[in-house]
């Protein structure tokens, strides 16, 4: 699962070849960190993951990969409690072979949210910033996208990642475990999406300029983030931490979000959707059993958060170069 040479390979056929230039050295380098605590014991989780051949493949609806009469109930069984190693789960949901990882996210309602609105992906080559556990790069693939890359530099969620992508080891989606910060300017992607991302960025207008810069000219971003009531000066800062979370720095209006992108030079910029997160959308599970939105929330008043501030409200943002 440390091989990256078949990512390698990939890269030196398409438009993204520039990337190899730092790439290697920057992943040999995680590699040698990878190789010590928690992970190593995922790496295990993920050498005993049986062989399987997935009767159906879906990803236009959901992320689904195989049903429960493909493989027996040992497996089935193997294949659960090796799964729940990898807790908590947090963006999903998954099926694989008739197992439901039921994850503290439903991000499937984001993907209904924002897939009406955004560019065709079919043919194009997608960038996810951020990308988590690689949820929404499954459902870019389904969206017809041709090749897609996801970064994030959590050790578990790549962990995750790998184990969903055991049962349908597509070369086309991958997620390459780093940050923005270590991308180099590229400006070759047809799409960039960054979901949740930026309220926890110490230096907004920079992180934006570090997605304009991935994507080509005529590209398109897909921004959702946090958002607050107000006009274009209103920037909530809050105190030591937002709804528990202590790496809140900046969350804009959607009329302030808007002015930054514009400033910076994106183009037909425009809110696309608005939503209020449910205690449905954002839970505790049997796959995540941490406190959840509920527990962030004030109890008297759901529409304030523990601290006081205003409840998370989400807003999708589209941008072009």
């Amino acid at each position: 699962m440390l091989d990256f040479s078949p990512f390698y390979a990939a890269l030196a056929q398409n438009q993204l070849s520039a990337w190899l230039e730092t790439l290697p050295a920057q992943l040999a380098n995680w590699r040698k960190e990878a190789l010590h605590g928690d992970f190593a014991s995922w790496q295990k989780v993920l050498q005993h993951l049986p062989v399987t051949r997935p009767s159906v493949v879906e990803l236009q609806q959901e992320v689904k990969f195989g049903t429960g009469a493909d493989i027996s109930a040992g497996e089935a069984e193997r294949i659960r409690y090796l799964l729940q190693q990898l807790k908590p789960w947090r963006k999903g949901p998954f099926s694989i072979h008739g197992i439901d990882i039921d994850t503290e996210w439903r991000s499937d309602w984001k993907w209904q949210r924002v897939l009406p609105h955004i560019s065709n992906l079919a043919n194009r080559t997608v960038l996810d910033v951020g990308c988590g556990s690689g949820y929404h790069l499954w459902r870019m693939r389904g969206a017809g996208a041709r090749f897609v890359v996801g970064i994030d530099p959590s050790q578990l969620f790549y962990a995750q990642f790998q184990a969903i992508k055991h049962f349908n080891p597509d070369p086309a989606v991958n997620l390459i475990p780093i940050g923005i910060d270590e991308m180099p300017v590229l400006k070759q992607f047809d799409t960039v999406f960054s979901m949740g991302v930026l309220y926890h960025r110490r230096s907004p207008l920079d992180f934006l300029q570090q997605l304009k810069q991935q994507l080509r000219p005529g590209g398109e971003l897909v921004l959702e983030t946090l958002v607050v009531e107000g006009n274009e000066q209103t920037v909530l800062v809050p105190g030591e931490r937002y709804a528990k979370m202590r790496n809140v720095w900046f969350i804009p209006s959607t009329a302030a979000l808007c002015h930054w992108l514009t400033r910076l030079g994106f183009k037909d910029v425009r809110v696309v959707d608005l939503n209020t997160t449910s205690l449905e959308e954002q839970r505790a599970t049997a796959w995540m059993e941490n406190e959840s939105l509920i527990d962030f929330l004030d109890p008297n008043d759901h529409s304030k958060t523990i601290e006081g501030y205003p409840a998370p409200l989400r807003a999708v943002v589209l941008a072009r170069v």
